[in-house]
């Protein structure tokens, strides 16, 4: 993904300056990764460590330099890299009460971790990238995808992953950290006994990349057809990186009543197309265009991004808006 280098110090106004101190508190030294993954490939397709290779190196995401609100990612994504990397001896809640701690945030948040915590002796968290579930003046929704490695005693490296839903708020006084009111890990449900077809040719389908949650979303059974259709649609024509299908998102579009399409199944959100990513000022207009038309084309009725295709308005089927600046989100009607 082009990425603008910028030093960590303009990159990460939230929380770089206390990594030192997570570091010591997880037993870990934490790297920096360019704009959001660490392996050249996306973090959620690539193949697990072997037992004898042991645990990933911890590695920090950033945002792109084009992120309209940076520090509100990086203040979600610090939460949950503290709450889900850990090394020996420092597992437990009350350690990750500890971490949180020392990110000047409540502690308490830590017993809202969900499968971030586990029994393991040792885990590693990699953030494949941070988008906005919501984005308002002093409130947001930040959705956090994430794989994690973990391991018991001399056992083997066992893989899995959330999106965690991470509920923010303004602080009180000018250029106060945003604060942290929640964490909603995502909740997929077992996988059906049986799938069809179209779902089993989304999991199969290689230029359709799926974090954890969202692959589980696919498995359970309980996304629409008309977005399995879709999926498979723009993939003859794009490789393309999913960010969220169900589980993971507000149940209502942000700052709304209104309930959103995703919770029912019947929506996705892409955040990389073609390996470049939405939220990229190096990223073609051209391209975020031509998907988001062809995105309707496949059926949908509301196709949210960055930009409004040339020629369009505001407005069904599309729309844009600062929530939608690093994603398109495509819905699909009952």
């Amino acid at each position: 993904m082009p990425c603008d280098p910028r030093p960590a110090a303009a990159t990460n106004p939230v929380g770089m300056g206390r990594r030192a101190v997570l570091a010591g508190a997880a037993g870990l030294t934490l790297g920096v990764s360019g704009c959001g993954t660490a392996p050249p490939r996306n973090t959620m397709g690539s193949s697990p460590p072997s037992p004898a290779a042991g645990l990933p190196r911890p590695v920090a995401w950033r945002p792109a330099p084009s992120d309209i609100r940076p520090d509100v990612k990086l203040r979600a994504v610090r939460l949950v890299e503290a709450l889900g990397t850990w090394g020996r001896g420092a597992g437990g809640a009350e350690k990750a009460r500890q971490r949180v701690a020392a990110l000047g945030l409540p502690p308490g948040l830590a017993g809202q971790a969900g499968p971030l915590l586990s029994g393991a002796d040792e885990a590693v968290v990699h953030v494949t990238d941070a988008q906005y579930g919501g984005i308002l003046a002093d409130s947001a929704s930040i959705l956090v995808l994430c794989r994690q490695w973990t391991r018991k005693g001399g056992g083997p490296v066992v893989s899995g992953g959330t999106t965690v839903d991470v509920r923010l708020a303004q602080g009180a006084t000018a250029g106060a950290p945003w604060s942290v009111g929640g964490l909603h890990p995502a909740d997929p449900g077992p996988a059906a006994r049986s799938l069809p077809e179209a779902a089993r040719r989304v999991l199969a389908e290689r230029r359709i990349r799926l974090p954890a949650a969202a692959e589980a979303d696919i498995r359970n059974g309980g996304v629409h057809d008309g977005v399995l259709r879709s999926m498979l649609k723009l993939a003859e024509r794009y490789r393309f990186d999913v960010s969220v299908v169900r589980s993971g998102h507000p149940m209502n579009v942000f700052g709304t009543d209104r309930p959103s399409d995703h919770p029912p199944g019947r929506a996705f959100d892409v955040w990389r197309i073609d390996d470049r990513a939405v939220v990229d000022r190096a990223t073609p207009r051209a391209l975020i265009e031509a998907f988001m038309r062809d995105a309707v084309a496949t059926g949908s009725y509301n196709v949210g991004g960055p930009v409004l295709p040339a020629g369009g308005s505001p407005g069904r089927p599309f729309f844009s808006d600062d929530t939608h600046h690093d994603h398109v989100h495509v819905g699909f009607g009952s």
